[in-house]
């Protein structure tokens, strides 16, 4: 590109540099909504340090969406946030406007999906049924984003889906300083599934804490058959920890379960409130203390006495950043932070 530039019009090389940086130094950083996230756009602007950009999500009266950029995006990285949870419109809205975006001529386009919908259809586990998640990560490449930021996937190997690169971010940023206010005696966290022990045997391992399994047996969907307990809960304070609430059943039943075993407190700590059908009624008539939730979806009701909401926001604005300015995220981790503790310990730091 240099050598066309010095050949078309006869620039030296140290000015054809000067031409590069200065076209660098002018991209910035633009962040959208669709109308499914808003709030919680507005909160990840807010940390950031910038305003939500402008965009007017047009409907016709059949129903069919056309979002409009009501700003320039040319040469801009363009993050658009937007959780795909139900209805399908909000998949839509984002498909329709990364498409915007591309063809408006932004440098790039990155998803910021707080909630990824369709993850739990992550592999054929009967015959005849559709890979939703993979569907959607191809219709998300092949709309034109450049990259994906999201966070707790039901399957962390929906990463391997896409063929563009992913920011996995993890909830156990927010959910640990929660945990450590409330300075619970006998700390035991507990798994809904099997599938999850890798999940709560990394926060386990951080507070130094035992852990259980809820290990359950479905007939189908949001329905369970059965369910144990593996490991001790006697007068132990317990903290499930999961992805996803959906109807809240499952939930309530491993809270009533681990009481039943001994348990002194059971409170879950979730990420995604997906919160459908009786959900709010299952959780209000649960034994459980609290359900701590995050915004990566809207609550559409809150209980006064059961559900609370801690922001992700902050974790979102960093990494934005962090992309923006091709600066690591790691240090949003887990693992990272127990190095960095070991080290100081150490005397390293």
């Amino acid at each position: 590109m240099n050598h066309y530039l010095r050949r078309s019009k006869g620039v030296s090389t140290r000015s054809s540099s000067n031409l590069w940086t200065h076209f660098s130094a002018m991209q910035s950083a633009k962040i959208f909504s669709g109308t499914g996230s808003q709030q919680l756009a507005e909160q990840i602007c807010q940390r950031y340090g910038t305003r939500l950009g402008k965009v007017n999500i047009q409907r016709f009266s059949d129903g069919e969406i056309c979002p409009v950029f009501l700003e320039s995006v040319r040469g801009d990285y363009v993050f658009l946030v937007q959780s795909t949870f139900s209805p399908a419109e909000n998949l839509m809205e984002l498909l329709l406007m990364i498409d915007a975006a591309r063809r408006a001529s932004a440098y790039k386009v990155i998803a910021v999906i707080p909630y990824y919908g369709y993850a739990r259809q992550d592999r054929k586990d009967k015959p005849r049924v559709a890979i939703g998640s993979k569907l959607i990560a191809n219709m998300l490449v092949s709309a034109g984003a450049d990259r994906v930021i999201t966070m707790d996937l039901h399957a962390p190997q929906i990463q391997g889906y896409f063929d563009i690169p992913v920011d996995h971010l993890d909830s156990h940023a927010v959910f640990i300083p929660y945990i450590e206010n409330l300075r619970l005696e006998n700390l035991t966290f507990a798994a809904p599934d099997v599938g999850a022990t890798n999940r709560i045997r990394e926060i386990a391992s951080y507070f130094n804490a035992e852990m259980v399994i809820c290990d359950k047996h479905r007939k189908r969907a949001n329905e369970i058959a059965s369910m144990v307990v593996i490991g001790d809960v006697t007068d132990r304070d317990v903290v499930i920890i999961d992805d996803i609430c959906d109807t809240g059943g499952t939930l309530a039943k491993s809270a009533g379960l681990l009481k039943e075993k001994g348990a002194k407190t059971v409170r879950a700590l979730i990420t995604h409130p997906v919160l459908s059908g009786k959900a709010y009624e299952n959780i209000e008539n649960s034994v459980l203390e609290e359900l701590v939730v995050c915004d990566t979806i809207p609550v559409k009701q809150e209980s006064s006495n059961k559900i609370k909401v801690l922001s992700v926001a902050e974790l979102f604005a960093v990494a934005i950043r962090n992309a923006f300015e091709n600066k690591s995220i790691t240090s949003l981790f887990i693992h990272s932070q127990r190095k960095d503790d070991s080290k100081r310990n150490r005397g390293l730091e």
